[in-house]
């Protein structure tokens, strides 16, 4: 568990300096287009609010509270679950990721009442629209992450 807490703690904190650098030090919302160059055309900051869930599906509805509940829950469901199995370092890595980034979301609703993604990557003549921040990157990892690295298929090899 010290590995999860330690993992969350970590990606909860790059994820939370960097937007503050994106928002605060680079001023990204306030640059005209809201966008800035970093390693152009494969790395681009690109300022978009995110009020809804991924690609901002029901971004037209105020559902912040409900996000916030739902992102909880689901941590405290995979702290619980992570606890009560018996698992490898990987999956320890993963539910901490998991957890470290959906915490990192939960600051950005409470505190802007919206997500803030800068991160747009896009190569070899494929223009990516959507942008996404550190912490959607790691909670999507960290759930990969279990699903490779928990083994539910013991109990039936076992029956």
């Amino acid at each position: 568990m010290r590995l999860t807490f330690w993992t969350g703690f970590w990606i909860f904190l790059v994820d939370q300096l960097s937007k503050f650098y994106v928002l605060y030090q680079i001023n990204l919302p306030n640059l005209p287009n809201q966008t800035y160059e970093v390693f152009p055309p494969f790395l681009t900051l690109r300022m978009a609010w995110n009020r809804g869930v991924n690609f901002g599906l029901f971004a037209d509805f105020d559902m912040r509270w409900v996000l916030i509940a739902v992102a909880l829950v689901i941590s405290g469901f995979v702290i619980w679950w992570i606890k009560r199995e018996n698992v490898g370092k990987w999956a320890y890595i993963s539910a901490g990721l998991l957890v470290g980034g959906a915490l990192g979301n939960v600051v950005d609703r409470v505190l802007h009442g919206a997500v803030a993604d800068f991160l747009n990557m896009s190569c070899c003549g494929f223009t990516n629209p959507y942008a996404f921040n550190i912490a959607d990157i790691s909670i999507f990892a960290g759930a990969i992450g279990l699903v490779l690295f928990t083994d539910s298929n013991d109990k039936k090899k076992t029956a």
